[in-house]
């Protein structure tokens, strides 16, 4: 099961070759989008001169693809590993740590091109469908 990140949707939607065929290769396998992601890409079809068709777009995916809500154990998660993190000297940017520990909360795999980050986040599966 996969957890679709808002670099992939936004990589999917403008046609990426690769990332398009990584979608029809794993077509029968449940995939998700958090409601971190939705959040930023209603803010990017808000940002763009294109709007309401951006917008459109955006809730057809969440129409797709379920559209996981941030839960309190969730948060336990988000805590517990940030201050861990922290710890070691390192960060991770709070809204692909909230993702990422939805990710582990739900037993999902992250689908991203933002590799860096969420290899930081322990337990995590990564996958990067543009290569």
């Amino acid at each position: 099961m996969y957890l679709l990140d808002t670099d992939t949707l936004i990589y999917f939607l403008k046609g990426h070759e690769t990332v398009v065929e990584n979608f029809r290769a794993r077509t029968n396998r449940p995939k998700a989008i958090s409601v971190i992601t939705y959040g930023e890409l209603v803010f990017g079809a808000h940002k763009s001169e294109r709007t309401a068709e951006n917008l459109a777009k955006v809730r057809r995916l969440a129409e797709i693809y379920p559209v996981m809500e941030i839960t309190r154990s969730i948060m336990d998660g988000f805590g517990e590993i940030k201050a861990a993190l922290s710890a070691d000297g390192l960060t991770v940017d709070d809204f692909d740590l909230q993702i990422g520990c939805t990710a582990l909360a739900l037993n999902y795999t992250v689908v991203t091109n933002n590799q860096k980050h969420f290899q930081k986040i322990p337990g995590l599966k990564v996958e990067n469908w543009t290569i």
